[in-house]
């Protein structure tokens, strides 16, 4: 008898223990055999929470825009129209100049060493054979494929000023402003490489620098940094343009500046304005023109002149310079100095330009040398032409506004880099 109770117990046991193992799988509830056994009630199952669904995922910020300015093709030699009936002296000159920061990378060491052996007395065609057998030539490509854009002219202006502000003298050359900062965002955005963001603090902002007209409204906001004094606006304008000049003081010194900085506003063209308001028709925009237009308007330049945002701060330069320092910092040489989009052409390099004198079908064809930059000089083919110093180089530089070609030299073996979208 004991044992049957002791079995109806094991199959109690047993029973139970199957009714939780399948509750826990199936979820039922088991009624006992006649022992009597309390009913075992299984737990009920949970429903399975789904995981939520993702939200949307958070934009990202959009990339800077970009645009694509141009590129280099392989050219050949015979390509490139009137090569070497032209003195190639003056342009090596120039391009030894180029070669104090040229040497410094290793593709131009050795070219840079060989221009450097000839003297004003060697024979043409020892020159002309040199860049041939050390040189490959590359044309300059727009980025619609064509390879034809506009060369214009500038030069270095001779203006008359002195280093206390008069009622004769009384517009300023202003030295780059303690206050202007610069920032460099290339690190984080390698497309913004060729960018410079300028600004100013106020409070714990950074906020665009003063434009033209708030620098021409309140003189007090640049107060103490006046390199000297001018006594035409028109002129000083057209300082700003060119880059750099000389100042004649009224006790017969001069002095010679050159750009340092800019306030970060694009320029804009006063020509293009006059015309849009039909102040002067297209065929009067020159520099000439212009200046015209000023003397007869003299209650309507500040107006007109405020169009361009843009403001250029200068520097003292030394003395003894050949020439007004370009943006690749070596004195540029007139008529074989040019200034150019170097997102596109290398500062530094030779470049055979194919276009006309001012106003003419005559053509000037010539080997120049890429030693500057400016704010107008955008694009693959753009080239802005030194003319040199004076009113006679002056004549010439306003009232170019030619069509021409470009082929840049570059030392044999040296392919440029692929082109590249870079931001406006």
């Amino acid at each position: 008898m004991q044992s049957r109770v002791t079995s109806l117990s094991v199959i109690a046991r047993a029973v139970a223990a199957a009714c939780i193992f399948s509750a826990l799988v199936t979820g039922c509830v088991t009624e006992p055999p006649q022992a009597k056994i309390e009913p075992l009630a299984c737990p009920p199952l949970e429903k399975p929470v789904c995981p939520a669904a993702p939200g949307p995922k958070e934009a990202a910020p959009p990339a800077p825009p970009v645009e694509y300015r141009g590129k280099l093709e392989a050219a050949a030699w015979g390509d490139i129209p009137e090569w070497g009936k032209e003195s190639l002296y003056p342009s090596l000159d120039a391009f030894v100049k180029s070669c104090a920061v040229l040497e410094k990378q290793d593709p131009w060491k050795g070219v840079c060493a060989g221009a450097a052996t000839f003297g004003p007395a060697s024979p043409e065609r020892d020159i002309a054979d040199f860049f041939q057998l050390n040189f490959d030539p590359w044309t300059v490509v727009n980025p619609d494929a064509s390879t034809s854009g506009m060369v214009t002219g500038y030069y270095e202006p001779l203006l008359h000023g002195s280093r206390a502000k008069s009622a004769r003298y009384k517009y300023a050359i202003y030295g780059v402003p303690p206050d202007l900062l610069t920032i460099d965002l290339s690190s984080v955005y390698p497309d913004l490489k060729y960018k410079r963001l300028r600004g100013r603090l106020e409070g714990n902002k950074v906020v665009p620098y003063f434009s033209r007209g708030d620098i021409d409204d309140s003189a007090a906001r640049l107060a103490g940094n006046e390199i000297v004094w001018v006594d035409d606006a028109i002129d000083l304008f057209f300082l700003h343009i060119q880059g750099s000049g000389q100042v004649e003081l009224d006790d017969g010194e001069r002095i010679r500046v050159g750009y340092a900085d800019q306030n970060g506003h694009p320029f804009r063209s006063l020509g293009r304005a006059l015309i849009e308001r039909g102040e002067i028709p297209a065929e009067r925009a020159s520099m000439q023109g212009i200046k015209d237009w000023a003397r007869r308007n003299p209650k309507k330049v500040q107006k007109f002149l405020d169009k361009n945002p843009s403001y250029v701060f200068f520097r003292v330069l030394p003395d003894d310079l050949s020439g007004p320092l370009g943006a690749l910092g070596v004195p540029l040489t007139p008529e074989r100095s040019i200034a150019v989009d170097s997102r596109v052409v290398p500062l530094g390099v030779p470049v055979y330009l194919s276009t006309s004198y001012p106003n003419t079908a005559e053509p000037l064809n010539r080997l120049m040398v890429a030693q500057d930059t400016g704010g107008a000089i955008a694009g693959a083919v753009r080239a802005d032409f030194f003319w040199g110093f004076g009113d006679a180089a002056g004549a010439q530089a306003g009232k170019m506004r030619q069509s021409g070609r470009m082929w840049v030299l570059l030392p044999k073996g040296y392919t440029p880099p692929a082109a590249t979208a870079v931001t406006p």
